[in-house]
């Protein structure tokens, strides 16, 4: 059992296990969000369901494992990533290649199952994440995070598509420009928790490159951004364009709170610890909200 434990501990480091749950939750965002536009019921769309599942979870842990390999020199330097499987050797660069290819393969034919569009934004998700970020911003620019954002804001496209291919509405792209502007407080605030993994590692993050103030204006600027973004989702529903307005104002108004007591670390700490609570809540209410939508044909 223990051995079992020890393979499964090995290939969740390998692929990113907890990424991969992550991201599944604004895919089913988006997809129960176009089932509820579209007057789907919950038993017309069950295999585009298993399969944008399926599809989505084998493309980010593709991606994971593809940044694990590139990303072995960098990891093998900082604290938080020296013991991943790909930098001790407990898995080979030959085993991850094929496993990161093979999932790419499968989870991109998962999602072909659903429309071509979703197994499209699976692949462009991909690239995104594996050659612009990975092997090519992030060592060089401090907008290396609004890069590899772009990727990590494909699956509410992916969860929409599946089930509608048409990705023109305000609310998906709501969702989408949310998902974008996440991001970036989430990932300056590891930074700053994180700077000297990253100053020692050459990683040029905005909080080592820039300092603290400049991250702080920048952070309230896309926060202001994501706010706004929150009317697209009004256009479906003045509910959630609501529950999208209030996270918002309140984590804008606590970065500006937070930020006066002149302690970066407990600034980032407060930032990071409220944008997992902001994901969490926005996303679940979307699916909340949609299935009510769904099954009392509201």
């Amino acid at each position: 059992m223990s051995k079992f434990k020890e393979i499964r501990t090995t290939l969740d480091q390998t692929v990113k296990i907890g990424i991969v749950k992550s991201n599944l939750v604004p895919m089913f965002a988006g997809l129960t969000l176009a089932m509820y536009t579209y007057d789907f019921g919950l038993i017309d769309k069950i295999p585009e369901m298993i399969f944008a599942t399926i599809g989505t979870a084998l493309i980010i842990a593709a991606a994971g494992a593809f940044n694990n390999l590139y990303d072995r020199d960098i990891d093998m330097i900082m604290e938080r990533t020296k013991v991943r499987p790909t930098v001790t050797g407990d898995v080979s660069f030959r085993m991850t290649l094929w496993l990161a290819i093979i999932m790419a393969v499968l989870g991109v034919g998962s999602l072909a199952l659903t429309t071509s569009l979703a197994a499209f934004l699976g692949f462009l998700g991909l690239f995104l994440y594996v050659v612009p970020y990975t092997m090519w911003t992030k060592r060089r620019t401090i907008w290396n995070t609004e890069i590899g954002s772009l990727s990590g804001a494909v699956p509410p496209l992916i969860g929409w598509a599946a089930v509608y291919p048409d990705i023109s509405h305000p609310a998906v792209l709501g969702l989408f420009v949310i998902a974008i502007l996440w991001q970036m407080p989430h990932f300056y605030a590891i930074a700053i928790r994180r700077h000297d993994d990253y100053k020692a590692a050459n990683v040029p993050m905005l909080p080592v490159v820039k300092g603290i103030k400049r991250t702080y204006h920048q952070t309230n600027i896309y926060l202001i951004i994501m706010i706004l973004a929150s009317f697209l989702l009004g256009s479906l529903s003045l509910g959630l364009m609501l529950v999208g307005l209030l996270l918002g104002g309140l984590w804008l108004i606590i970065s500006i709170v937070a930020f006066r007591q002149e302690n970066s670390k407990k600034w980032a700490k407060t930032l990071f610890i409220y944008s997992l609570l902001y994901m969490t809540v926005m996303f679940s209410t979307i699916i909340i909200y949609s299935l009510m939508g769904i099954i009392f044909n509201l």
